[in-house]
């Protein structure tokens, strides 16, 4: 019979662990967290010092059952719930559930799940560290009062079902304000010029691109300054007057952390945030792989910290010397500039076993499990390789006064390009009849490409650009990126189409008030600021009452100043013309969680409704007919025809009322100004105050 106890989080951990323990040691799983705040109430004992009332989660009773029964009989209990803040927790919620003697429980942790970690995790037991349990305290705490605060005022102001939460209105406030950048953008002429020139003796022409002139770099406006500079390079001689060879290095990258593999996995394999961290955790608890048995395949996901353990380096550096040469085994360990944002709690994103090639385990894999695992295991090989070389040769032109440049370059050692590229990698062009030119060549003109461009607005964000901004600004941490973007996707504050974010009316809607009432709230570095208070508890640097102390009266502050301003603006349901053609009453704009639409306000006898679309007083400029503000199925806002059965006129920028006067176009608003929706007639006009 088994003396000891293993209580691990997930069920599939379980056979795992199992096997490496032996028949002494009986492994079960909590299932996740056991206790948690009541769902009907705030849970918070505001009167005794911010005490939380934790209550059983329902339909854990019976597992809870299940649990005591098995600790009565062990010797000892290893709680060995996941190596982060929450497992700390959900460990010393376990203790108090279960009421576990503490002279016979202990806690563990292991980075990865392979027998070797396993065992020296129980030689290393410790006691529950109550730091990390009280930096997870404070988080739950924070981001309760926050959204069991403010949703209610949303919902007096916005109308039923709506939420706020601490990291979540962050980040959709950085999402709005991308969104404000692209639409107040106003695109700007530039032009580039490239001269095709012959080599003489040489078939290929080579393309030289115009720089400036001897006193610097120089903008192309217009057509006009295009045009006489072509006229003027038409007339003279083109002459070499520099040739230079060099070196270029590409440094190797550094393994994963959990931001940098959600970039990289929707980059490279086209995977969602919250796709990345579901398989990921699948590799990490385990997989069936012929000849080893059930093993992890990879270190714990969690993690800001690009650090390798001394033993993982020194198996890669063998494996890489072994597979690849000396030549390609890095000369020392690369430092990352540490900022204080970085926990460094866990090792970076490695497979357990580097001699576990992806091809060794492609068979017991699914399509996406492999190829996420062939990008950690390629990554972490790239990692202790050396850097790629490229020889370079830059040649500068000489024409009328003007100077043009070409430049190539090819691959001299390919380093860890061997086994790595980022999906983002370009080219290198490899243009061989660069080498063979020398100051004497002699060049003849062939063709001038003059092209027209346009500067372009900030990129929406993606899901991959919203981590790495999240990240940079210090809003949440690894195991937040994920939920917060499925949150503000899935209550369609943000729409996702074509991997781009794009916030819905609802979303902006929800941010202004946000933005009217709690501005405090949603700052991101005071959101960041938080996330170092919470660093700083688990450091055991700062009490976690502390910090719950110093938020909550000023939360309470702003909730009742917004309570008293929103009820002065409150707004009853706006009538329209709309006749209900049920029962003949005007119709009113309701707001539902999908924007507004038009019901009936004999609601409950009446259940009529239909679509709303707000018309902007601007009539469609290909039918005349009245333009209105419409939402793609996904919730992004555009502006379209009343009637698209008849006319298909679209925008995603509001269009004015006034007619280009160069061409006669349509113009649209941005910012404070209106210009014309045609970029290349490019007039603008500073917009008339209402």
């Amino acid at each position: 019979m088994a003396k000891y106890l293993v209580i691990v989080e997930s069920p599939s951990k379980v056979p795992t662990i199992k096997k490496f323990l032996g028949s002494n040691y009986e492994v079960v799983a909590s299932n996740g967290h056991v206790r948690d705040f009541p769902k009907s109430t705030m849970g918070i004992d505001f009167e005794n010092d911010y005490e939380p009332k934790y209550i059983t989660i329902r339909g854990k009773g019976e597992k809870l059952a299940e649990l005591r029964k098995l600790v009565k009989k062990a010797e000892k209990v290893y709680l060995a719930t996941d190596p982060d803040r929450e497992g700390e927790a959900i460990s010393w919620h376990l203790c108090s559930a279960l009421n576990l003697d503490e002279k016979k429980t202990v806690r563990i942790t292991f980075n990865e799940i392979t027998k070797n970690a396993v065992k020296e995790s129980i030689k290393q037991s410790r006691k529950i560290d109550m730091d990390l349990v009280d930096a997870q305290q404070a988080r739950r705490m924070l981001d309760r009062m926050v959204g069991y605060s403010i949703s209610p005022v949303l919902w007096d102001k916005v109308k039923r079902g709506l939420s706020a939460g601490r990291v979540q209105s962050a980040a959709l406030k950085m999402i709005c304000d991308r969104e404000q950048e692209i639409n107040d953008f106003i695109s700007e002429e530039y032009w580039t010029l490239d001269a095709v020139l012959k080599v003489k003796g040489e078939k290929k022409p080579i393309v030289a691109k115009f720089y400036g002139d001897k006193n610097g770099k120089i903008d192309i406006k217009d057509e006009k300054t295009v045009k006489s500079i072509v006229k003027k390079i038409e007339k003279s001689e083109f002459n070499i007057v520099d040739i230079k060879n060099g070196e270029r290095v590409k440094k190797s990258p550094l393994p994963f952390t959990t931001s940098t593999l959600q970039q990289e996995a929707a980059k490279t394999l086209n995977f969602s945030t919250q796709k990345t961290m579901r398989l990921a955790q699948q590799l990490y608890e385990g997989v069936e792989v012929n000849g080893y048995g059930t093993i992890g395949l990879i270190t714990y996901l969690r993690t800001d910290s690009t650090r390798i353990s001394d033993e993982a380096d020194a198996r890669a550096r063998e494996f890489v010397k072994e597979n690849y040469g000396e030549k390609y085994v890095a000369e020392g360990e690369k430092k990352v500039k540490k900022t204080t944002k970085i926990q460094d709690a866990h090792e970076a994103i490695r497979p357990t076993d580097i001699t576990l090639t992806p091809v060794m385990v492609k068979d017991e894999l699914s399509r996406d499990l492999y190829r996420l695992y062939q990008l950690i295991w390629k990554r972490f090989v790239a990692s202790r390789m050396e850097s790629a070389k490229y020889e370079t040769t830059s040649i500068k032109i000489e024409t009328g006064g003007y100077i043009f440049t070409v430049a190539t370059s090819k691959i001299a050692f390919d380093g860890f390009m061997s086994v790595y590229v980022e999906a983002d990698e370009e080219k290198a062009d490899n243009n061989t009849l660069l080498n063979k030119i020398s100051k004497d060549s002699k060049l003849t003109l062939e063709d001038t490409e003059p092209k027209q461009h346009f500067t372009q607005p900030p990129a929406h964000f993606t899901e991959a650009a919203m981590v790495k901004a999240m990240e940079e600004a210090g809003i949440g941490r690894p195991s937040t990126y994920a939920p917060t973007i499925t949150t503000i996707i899935q209550r369609r504050y943000v729409a996702k189409e074509n991997k781009n974010l794009y916030v819905t009316e609802l979303g902006e809607a929800v941010n202004n008030i946000m933005m009217a009432a709690f501005e405090v709230i949603i700052d991101l570095s005071f959101t960041a600021n938080m996330e170092s208070l919470l660093d700083m508890v688990e450091e055991g640097s700062v009490n976690w009452k502390t910090v719950i102390r110093n938020f909550y009266p000023d939360l309470d502050d702003a909730i009742k100043s917004a309570e008293e301003s929103l009820e002065k603006i409150e707004i009853e349901d706006e009538k329209t013309d709309v006749v209900c053609e049920e029962c003949g009453r005007n119709m009113v704009i309701k707001y539902g969680p999908h924007g507004k639409f038009l019901a009936c306000p004999g609601f409950p006898e009446c259940r009529n409704t239909k679509p709303y679309f707000e018309k902007i007083g601007v009539p469609c400029p290909v039918c005349g007919d009245e333009l209105v503000i419409k939402k793609t199925k996904k919730g992004r806002k555009y502006f379209g025809c009343i009637d698209n059965t008849k006319c298909e006129f679209m925008s995603w920028q509001k269009p004015a009322v006034k007619k280009c006067p160069e061409c006669n176009g349509y113009m649209v608003e941005k910012g404070n100004k209106i210009v014309c929706a045609d970029e290349k007639c490019g007039y603008a006009e500073v917009k008339e105050e209402k």
